[in-house]
């Protein structure tokens, strides 16, 4: 088994469960605000009120999905720099000079996400791309700082588990605009490893 620096065997080191939150530098707190909430969908659950002897702490805000009908503290908080470099105009998932690829947010259903592309499509959103992944479908989009925000439903874990690394790898891009931007292909879809036989 591998050993690290300090000389502990690595296989001893509890896995974590995965990414609680993410926090965002934005220009303009308000601006992303109507982003994260009309556009997106999250629901603000809290404000920063930062105790007087902290000193000057800019504006920061907290948001959440819905979590089975619940709350969670938060999924995504903001963070106003307005030393935030404006974004590029044209968006790329590569290749942009920023430390964040893209943000994911799952849907909660295959209906809701669908539901949620002709939302984007009817408030003009541009889709900047939709692909078909092996293991998500997903729509990427992009918010007012330019940091990619891909919406995903997750394909049943059954189509992918028995060869995630396959599933990571497959890829069909699907047209960005009109009608044929809506449109999922669940039955058709490939499936994955030995459970998918």
């Amino acid at each position: 088994m591998p050993q690290s620096s300090s000389g502990k065997v690595a296989g001893d080191s509890p896995t974590p469960v995965g990414v609680n939150h993410i926090v965002l530098n934005v220009r303009d707190i308000d601006e992303s605000h109507r982003f994260w909430t009309e556009v997106v969908g999250l629901k603000q659950v809290g404000t920063l009120r930062p105790p007087p002897h902290m000193g000057p702490i800019p504006p920061m805000r907290f948001y959440s999905g819905d979590h089975g009908g619940k709350m969670a503290h938060h999924d995504v908080a903001l963070v106003e720099n307005k030393n935030l470099p404006k974004p590029r105009a044209d968006w790329e998932l590569f290749g942009a000079p920023q430390a964040i690829n893209h943000i994911a947010i799952g849907m909660p259903s295959r209906e809701a996400w669908l539901k949620k592309l002709e939302d984007l499509q009817a408030r003009g959103v541009k889709f900047h791309l939709r692909i078909n992944h092996g293991v998500t479908h997903s729509v990427y989009i992009s918010d007012p700082n330019g940091y990619g925000v891909e919406l995903l439903y997750e394909l049943p874990r059954e189509m992918w588990e028995g060869d995630i690394d396959a599933g990571l790898n497959y890829l069909e891009l699907l047209p960005t605009e009109g009608e044929a931007a809506l449109k999922d292909d669940l039955e058709n879809a490939p499936r994955f490893g030995a459970r998918a036989k």
